[in-house]
């Protein structure tokens, strides 16, 4: 199986050993992309004769009131003695055929599918991605950086006009509320942020204050 080396992280078994649905199947996926081909379903024939054998055991034993457990297992051998050595040759053959739905890359060895695969270089369009394609993104990179260097000095502008000096709060004392710096609660009005020292005569008005106790002056 000299082509199993070259799918051994991409492919997917879906054989199924038993009932009526026995045969062999896989799924191989593109590396890059994860698109999937599945190679045609070949029916397991070791477990369809190992089932008429079964049903006519169970036939002619059910005829004369007895068991045919014996023949029944012997059956069972017969067909799973096989199954090894028929799935290894199925999956030679859906290898075989899977390598003319994908391409090998020359650098990294990774099987892609035809979307996914650079032509004219011989590799894959992770390791020789596609010019145009390229170009496009990096017109659009530059676009989107030039446009945040200049949102980012526009925000600068703006800040100049900002007073880190005057006190903010974040959360309303009396109800709670994300007050996101304003001046007064969203919640319930309460005036936010208000100086601890009266306008009039510096004196430190107590939170909650409607006067100030130095000079009466109103807050």
């Amino acid at each position: 199986m000299n082509g199993e080396i070259y799918f051994s992280n991409n492919y997917r078994d879906l054989c199924q050993r038993s009932g009526t649905g026995a045969g062999f199947q896989f799924e191989f996926s593109c590396y890059r992309c994860q698109d999937t081909w599945r190679s045609p379903f070949e029916a397991y024939t070791g477990e369809r004769a190992a089932s008429w054998l079964r049903k006519g055991t169970d036939l002619a034993w059910g005829l004369l009131g007895s068991s045919g457990s014996g023949v029944t297992s012997a059956a069972d051998g017969l067909a799973g003695a096989g199954w090894g050595q028929a799935r290894d040759q199925a999956f030679d053959r859906a290898i075989s055929n899977a390598q003319g739905h994908f391409n090998r890359c020359a650098r990294c060895t990774n099987q892609v599918c035809g979307r996914c695969w650079n032509a004219a270089q011989g590799l894959c369009l992770h390791c020789a991605p596609d010019t145009a394609a390229e170009a496009m993104a990096a017109q659009q990179r530059g676009l989107n950086d030039m446009a945040a260097q200049q949102a980012y000095a526009a925000g600068q502008q703006a800040g100049q006009a900002f007073d880190p000096g005057r006190p903010r709060q974040l959360v309303c004392p009396q109800c709670r509320t994300e007050t996101r710096g304003a001046a007064y609660c969203s919640g319930c009005g309460y005036q936010l942020a208000r100086s601890t020292q009266c306008e009039s005569c510096s004196t430190v008005v107590p939170d909650g204050a409607a006067f100030c106790p130095g000079c009466g002056t109103r807050r």
